[in-house]
């Protein structure tokens, strides 16, 4: 069980469905929540019409790979990468009377996957959460200190309610590392990195996550199609 549910880093944080999130569109507000969400592309959003990644995970010698296509506007989703449910598509947010546990699991591995990728945006998009700064701390992972941000979950709904995130944030206003505790568990359930920021088209993303004792995170097939444009576009080199 717990192999298990390290691979699949599930970070379910809030009910989807209930925070309103299928409506990308940002309040008017410059908090730090808003702040950090500017830096990713958050008031570009409305912009990408589909969204391409496989998110690659690794814990010692074990690996996920799943593949996704994802369309914000219709909230259409296909999964390819499980022999078991290759080409699958279903709509995100799922209705609240479905039942269907593969259906249910598998959202729930999108879910995780897309925060994985997007957690910056879900900033301001998951207006649930409370967001508040800390000063400054030293860096759990990286030498010195950083500004330290945290995000604390509702203790009800979702696939992990209760989860806490600390953040952070370098001085070019990106998260650089960040602590993930279960559930608001007192002790960290996964560091790890934020490196390798690209952009892609109008969205900045990290396409790398290291921490401890072989874990990794990673996003490879990344591409974006713009609402105005017919070609995908790739990750600037």
């Amino acid at each position: 069980m717990m192999t298990r549910m390290i691979l699949t880093v599930l970070l379910g944080l809030i009910g989807i469905a209930a925070a309103g999130c299928a409506s990308h569109a940002p309040p008017a507000q410059d908090d730090i929540r808003h702040q950090v969400a500017r830096q990713y592309g958050l008031e570009a959003f409305d912009q990408v019409e589909a969204l391409r990644f496989t998110f690659n995970a690794q814990v010692g010698a074990k690996q996920v790979r799943r593949a996704w296509v994802w369309n914000p506007t219709t909230g259409q989703v296909t999964f390819w990468a499980d022999s078991q449910a290759a080409g699958r598509t279903f709509n995100h947010p799922l209705p609240t009377d479905t039942t269907d546990p593969a259906l249910r699991e598998l959202d729930a591995k999108f879910v995780n996957d897309r925060y994985w990728l997007l957690f910056p945006l879900h900033l301001a998009w998951d207006r649930s959460a409370v967001v508040e700064e800390r000063g400054r701390a030293p860096r759990p992972l990286g030498a010195g200190q950083a500004r330290l941000i945290e995000v604390r979950y509702p203790p009800t709904g979702g696939y992990t309610p209760g989860d806490v995130y600390e953040l952070f944030i370098g001085r070019d206003g990106r998260i650089a590392e960040w602590v993930y505790h279960r559930g608001g568990d007192a002790q960290p359930t996964r560091l790890s990195t934020w490196e390798d920021h690209r952009r892609i088209g109008p969205l900045l993303v990290a396409r790398d996550h290291r921490g401890p004792e072989g874990f990794r995170v990673w996003f490879s097939d990344l591409a974006l199609k713009r609402v105005d444009g017919e070609a995908w576009l790739y990750p600037e080199e």
